[in-house]
């Protein structure tokens, strides 16, 4: 019998704390090729696709969460998520293999959540860059600007308040995104600006991918300006 690529692991709502099954991709399938220079994972099997499964939906509350969500609830915020989100929310079930419109609907879901919730803002700008990824494979570029822009200003955020402290991301790959993203959105201001923060970063012996992949696309701006 040949294994599938998926398989089901039982999660607990952080919100109302019933369990629900939900499909994860096994490690060894998730090979990817390449990567875009914003992070989008180009898959060798474009049949598994491990970034459809990254939010669980509860299908009893509706709550839509991913791994970054912390187990805190502020007080109130549990009130907030029953009128906005479990007493509009028609049961349907996000447990089987997904298509890129059911993987896009429940990062909707979780940005929701993560807004309602006041999650960290590099939490909510990671949702948002993977719905700008979702929409970039169907060739929208018009949602794909809207979700990237909306990462970019919560990456900016992120580096200001620096609630990445505690999280894998680094204050270097932090600059690098709202760089990257700001180019991608034409915006060559804040680009410039922060191409250059992580370019001066070399010095102090930082991430030198980061640091070359800045240098590439500093020069690619360059070059489309000239």
């Amino acid at each position: 019998m040949e294994l599938s690529p998926y398989y089901e692991k039982k999660m607990d709502c952080l919100n109302c704390k019933k369990s629900f099954p939900t499909l994860k991709v096994r490690s060894k399938f998730i090979k990817v090729a390449s990567s875009d220079s914003d992070f989008q994972p180009i898959y060798a099997d474009e049949n598994v696709q491990a970034l459809y499964y990254n939010v669980f939906v509860c299908e009893h509350c509706g709550f839509s969460f991913t791994e970054d969500f912390t187990k805190y609830f502020a007080p109130g915020i549990k009130e907030q998520i029953d009128e906005q989100i479990t007493k509009k929310w028609v049961h349907h079930d996000f447990n089987g293999e997904r298509t890129v419109f059911q993987a896009i609907q429940a990062y909707k879901l979780a940005l929701l959540c993560a807004d309602i919730k006041k999650e960290k803002s590099v939490a909510k700008a990671g949702l948002a860059l993977r719905l700008g990824w979702l929409y970039r494979s169907l060739k929208n570029a018009g949602q794909e600007q809207r979700f990237l822009k909306i990462a970019r200003d919560q990456y900016m955020e992120s580096f200001s308040t620096e609630d990445y402290a505690s999280t894998q991301m680094s204050g270097v790959r932090i600059m690098y995104m709202i760089a990257e993203l700001s180019r991608r959105l034409g915006d060559n201001e804040n680009a410039t600006r922060f191409f250059s923060k992580v370019i001066e970063n070399q010095r102090t012996g930082g991430e030198a991918k980061l640091v070359e992949m800045a240098k590439e696309q500093w020069e690619l701006m360059r070059a489309n300006r000239t």
